[in-house]
């Protein structure tokens, strides 16, 4: 399946990167988000706190903005716990940073960090999984031990709270469960997001989107020989 997104305005790191290979000037700055959101979660509904970064700059002189989700925090076992989210959020965020300076883009290379009133909010919770990043469970793979996974899509509907406003968001979201041997790891991440109030002109941009950064993913599975079976979402 050919999942890359064809986008008037870049929506990814791939985007910018590929850009600047080709001979653009790219541009890039970032500001960081960290909003409380209330996740419609089936019949479980549980707030949140998402990790994002807003990419703004320019491409020869032709503005762009998009954000990225790096991490979910929440202090229940449905998403990772909000003071392991932080950690999690910044390993992904360092692999974007390398692969921007690999590019030749120059960035100021920030990183998320949480105000400790946000984390003593709950005490980190014992749990019988262990967080992962996905390129952290591919290098796993690549050490010898074979995961055996499941893999679960969904599309999340939420409401973001943001200086005093609501913002009715859809989360286009995946969970990984790899096991190796006694151990249960869990990857969680967010491939793409939407207005849900703009569904009718965003939704079918945001799959693409989504779907792109699942067959990356599934490529680098392969390469490490790790069985699996790919699901992309549906627009």
């Amino acid at each position: 399946m050919n999942a890359i997104a064809e986008t008037t305005s870049p929506m990814r790191i791939t985007d910018l990167t590929g850009a600047h290979r080709t001979g653009a000037s790219v541009r890039v700055s970032t500001r960081f988000e960290i909003l409380p959101v209330d996740f419609r979660h089936r019949s479980h509904p549980f707030q949140a706190y998402i990790f994002l970064v807003c990419y703004q700059g320019t491409i020869d002189g032709k503005p762009f903005e998009f954000r990225k989700c790096y991490a979910r925090g929440c202090p229940n076992n449905l998403c990772t716990h909000v003071s392991m989210a932080v950690n999690i959020a910044n390993r992904y965020l360092q692999r974007d940073y390398q692969a921007l300076k690999s590019a030749g883009i120059d960035i100021e290379e920030t990183l998320f960090s949480l105000d400790d009133m946000v984390i003593k909010f709950d005490r980190l919770k014992e749990t019988d999984q262990t967080a992962l990043t996905i390129p952290e469970l591919v290098d796993l793979a690549r050490s010898g031990k074979k995961p055996t996974l499941e893999i679960t899509l969904e599309e999340m509907p939420a409401v973001e709270h943001f200086a005093g406003l609501d913002q009715a968001q859809t989360f286009l979201g995946g969970e990984i469960i790899a096991r190796i041997e006694n151990t249960t790891y869990c990857c969680h991440r967010c491939f793409a997001c939407y207005p849900t109030e703009k569904a009718a002109e965003e939704k079918k941009r945001a799959v693409k989107v989504a779907n792109a950064r699942l067959e990356l993913v599934y490529q680098a599975f392969g390469k490490a020989g790790i069985v699996h079976q790919p699901k992309f979402f549906q627009t």
